[in-house]
């Protein structure tokens, strides 16, 4: 075992230095199951492609049989560096500078990868015995479509014997400082599309139209307002209009549709289905000319959930107490992560580093918080496999 393999500086800049926007991953996931085999991992390379998109590659690796079983799960894919220009530094060099590494993904999530896997050998090479399993669930597909990625592997894990009895995400969930924050469930997401369609005419002459524009403005309003209140985990819902248009290039002309997308960003009080149906009678409420006309259209990629309250989230707050001085606290704010998919199976919490610059320009993570999030991640794995 060389120190570079403990060394959660030197496994992120190494793990920078594979360019892998996604969903081409490959090189990194080479380097994270090169260091899990010399760990004593056993790896399986999945590879996964939905109809119609571009095949996927993933890896789980496990080392130790039975329980507890303890899985990390985390992603290697990075989101696009942009205009290369405006970096200070290359953002696939993986520099050090003033006591940041700098780099895309260094935030999200490469430096939670190096720091799991920094605090397990550490942790293997001072253990007698590991009793239970550690695996790590990395895929390549969290910042794509994430359709070919952490779900399928969970559906082959269960397949084969591998579904693990507590699984940590990476993800950067702290706000100011690492320790602040653990994220215990996420809002589910709803996107709409409200078409509404009247008569064209000429500005001149309304009454030989309908115009939708003022009727959109009333419906918009009617689905405005928070449909809750929220709970003891959960801020209340809320919708957010992101673009309203017309497509009208003629200033004396009433147009005949007007098209306004949404999203909303949902607690527990509702599944995607629900918050469909309610805003469908909230729409039905409001009176409008009989030549005009709507249509709703949804999707939802993900639905609100919680992790249940219990040992994993107990151990991880006293080793963050420990670590920190201060308790962490319980959120479920943020987007959507690959958590939602890894909660049908076990129990799951988010917890990596401060998300402060993750896809921006010169992305980058503090020596120090790096080491602090290794450190406890590994006081963590002791604690958990001590019983």
């Amino acid at each position: 075992m060389t120190r570079s393999e403990a060394d959660p500086v030197g496994l992120l800049r190494e793990l920078i230095r594979c360019p892998s926007v996604a969903p081409d991953a490959g090189a990194a996931l080479d380097a994270v199951e090169g260091h899990l085999a010399n760990a004593g991992f056993t790896g399986h390379r999945l590879t996964f492609a939905a109809p119609g998109t571009q095949p996927v590659d993933n890896l789980f690796a496990r080392r130790g049989r039975g329980a507890p079983h303890l899985c990390f799960a985390c992603h290697v894919d990075v989101v696009p560096p942009g205009d290369e220009a405006l970096w200070s530094v290359p953002p696939f060099a993986g520099e050090l500078r003033r006591g940041r590494i700098i780099g895309r993904g260094a935030e999200d999530m490469k430096g939670a990868v190096a720091a799991a896997i920094a605090a397990t050998v550490g942790f293997l090479a001072a253990t007698d015995r590991l009793e239970g399993s550690l695996s790590f669930l990395v895929t390549g597909d969290e910042e794509g479509p994430s359709v070919n990625g952490t779900a399928p592997v969970l559906g082959w894990m269960a397949d084969n014997g591998h579904t693990p009895d507590h699984c940590i995400v990476g993800e950067p969930t702290n706000r100011e400082t690492v320790g602040d924050t653990i994220k215990i469930g996420r809002r589910g997401a709803l996107t709409g599309t409200l078409t509404v369609t009247g008569v064209q005419g000429h500005s001149a002459y309304p009454e030989r139209a309908a115009n939708p524009i003022p009727a959109m403005m009333r419906l918009i309003e009617a689905i405005s307002p928070e449909p809750d209140r929220g709970n003891e985990h959960f801020a209340p819902s809320h919708l957010e209009m992101v673009s309203v248009d017309v497509g009208n290039p003629s200033a004396n002309v009433i147009p005949s549709r007007i098209t306004a997308r949404f999203n909303a960003r949902f607690n527990d009080c509702w599944t995607a289905r629900s918050l469909e149906t309610w805003l469908r009678q909230r729409l039905c409420e409001v009176a409008l000319d009989e030549l005009i006309g709507w249509e709703l259209t949804t999707s939802s990629t993900a639905e609100a959930f919680i992790a249940s309250p219990g040992r994993l989230v107990e151990l991880l707050q006293e080793v963050i107490t420990d670590a920190t001085g201060r308790p962490a606290l319980l959120t479920t704010a943020g987007g959507t992560s690959d958590a939602r998919f890894i909660v049908r199976h076990c129990p799951v919490v988010e917890f990596g580093l401060v998300g402060r610059s993750m896809h921006q320009v010169d992305e980058h993570v503090p020596v120090g918080e790096l080491e602090q999030l290794t450190g406890i991640y590994r006081a963590f794995l002791e604690r958990y496999f001590a019983g």
